[in-house]
């Protein structure tokens, strides 16, 4: 096994991993933004 080829594949993972977590966060973000009874966010001003 070459170690670029272990590179490589542990890089296309990482990337995979953090595309997938944005995703997920991104529908997660705005489900809760067309929730009317989601609680404000403690960092908002109005919360």
């Amino acid at each position: 096994m070459d170690v670029s080829l272990l590179v490589g594949g542990l890089a296309l993972l990482t990337i995979s991993a953090v595309i997938i977590f944005a995703v997920t966060s991104k529908r997660k973000v705005e489900k809760r933004m067309r929730d009317e009874n989601a609680e404000p966010s403690s960092l908002a001003k109005d919360g």
